[in-house]
């Protein structure tokens, strides 16, 4: 009897406790979205460069000879004509006075056979002697001659070697390395040449496309053939080693007339000035290309997630619901992707707060009027 007053006990008791409540379900969070726009963007494009003077000169000697006296530095600028190297020319002096003596010997030789014509003319003609003798002498006559003439050459020659000894700067600019010193000895053959002397009033900047990029370049110019492209084809930069930005703007002038078999890429020269000497041949850049991108989709880098080598922003579906969308990226202009596939003009983007997004997920949209600026 008391055991069941105690059970009866107990179940009123739990009939009086409170029930428990049931838990309710947190509210979407509120996330800043915005209308995807497009527009007119310029992308731009760095390629690794080598710059060249206007004017690349070896200079190498044209006569054998010790090195007797060099008139310029390494780095050193000297004008056309500028006198830089200087062999020793003895021996091409003693050759030139020997080609001399040999022409003055010549001309003595051609005197003496005119002399000889002279003589034997009256006496033909007087029938005193054989006209063969005359022949004869008017023969060594023109042997005489062509003596001169061989004579005169040999000086040519000679007087030639003999400024060969003194090197003039071809072109102006400024000298290179000085591979070999005072007291060489240097010949035409060596390999190495004396000096290189670079003309870099003007350089030239080579650089290359891969032909997807080339395509993709040229498509963005108005005009039918190469020629006419290159007319409208905008001003590019140069990036200096350091990173610098160098000041004055180029202007492509040239594009090579086949594709590298090696390398797949086409090479193409742009041309800037260099009036203060800043640039010299042998230094490396980038060149810096614009592409414009018209009606391009605009979507802040930020608003983005990377994910094993793809790029998705999460674009806001049906309800509320948000849904992660792969996109292809065409280019970058400053801190926005410009997007050629996977969303519209008009779709919404989540802005930030990606991080806690899953597939399906309902938020609370929140208007962002101010990135909406930010993406036009």
């Amino acid at each position: 009897m008391k055991s069941i007053t105690l059970a009866l006990l107990a179940l009123t008791l739990y009939g009086c406790s409170p029930k428990p409540q049931t838990q309710q379900a947190p509210p979407p969070p509120s996330l800043p979205v915005a209308s995807i726009a497009s527009g007119t963007q310029t992308t731009f494009q760095e390629y690794p460069a080598s710059i060249e003077g206007t004017v690349n000169v070896e200079v190498r000697p044209q006569v054998s000879g010790a090195l007797d006296k060099v008139f310029v530095d390494e780095g050193a600028f000297v004008s056309a004509g500028q006198s830089i190297f200087k062999i020793n020319d003895q021996p091409y002096r003693a050759a030139l006075n020997n080609a001399l003596a040999s022409l003055h010997a010549a001309q003595a030789a051609e005197g003496n056979a005119q002399l000889e014509v002279d003589k034997l003319t009256p006496l033909v003609e007087n029938k005193v002697v054989s006209d063969y003798q005359l022949k004869t002498a008017k023969a060594a006559f023109q042997v005489a001659k062509a003596n001169i003439e061989s004579a005169k050459a040999n000086v040519s020659t000679a007087q030639i070697n003999l400024g060969y000894t003194l090197i003039k700067a071809p072109v102006s600019g400024y000298i290179g390395r000085l591979l070999k010193k005072q007291g060489s000895l240097v010949t035409p053959q060596d390999v190495e040449a004396l000096t290189q002397l670079s003309d870099v009033h003007d350089v030239h900047v080579y650089f290359s496309l891969g032909e997807k990029d080339f395509v993709a370049f040229k498509e963005q110019y108005p005009g039918e053939t190469l020629k006419d492209k290159l007319k409208h084809l905008p001003s590019v930069s140069l990036l200096l080693a350091d990173g610098s930005e160098y000041a004055k703007q180029g202007k492509i002038d040239v594009i090579d007339g086949q594709f590298d078999k090696n390398t797949g890429a086409i090479t193409i020269r742009a041309n800037f000035a260099n009036p203060d000497g800043l640039l010299r041949a042998g230094n490396t850049g980038k060149v810096r290309l614009s592409l414009q991108h018209t009606d391009a989709l605009i979507v802040p880098e930020s608003a983005t997630v990377e994910m094993q080598d793809k790029v998705f922003v999460f674009a806001l579906a049906d309800s509320n619901k948000v849904k992660k969308v792969p996109i292809g990226i065409v280019g970058k202009s400053g801190e926005n992707y410009l997007v050629k596939d996977g969303l519209k003009v008009g779709d919404q983007i989540v802005l930030s707060g990606m991080d806690h997004l899953v597939e399906g997920m309902v938020i609370a949209p929140q208007k962002a009027t101010d990135k909406v600026a930010a993406l036009k």
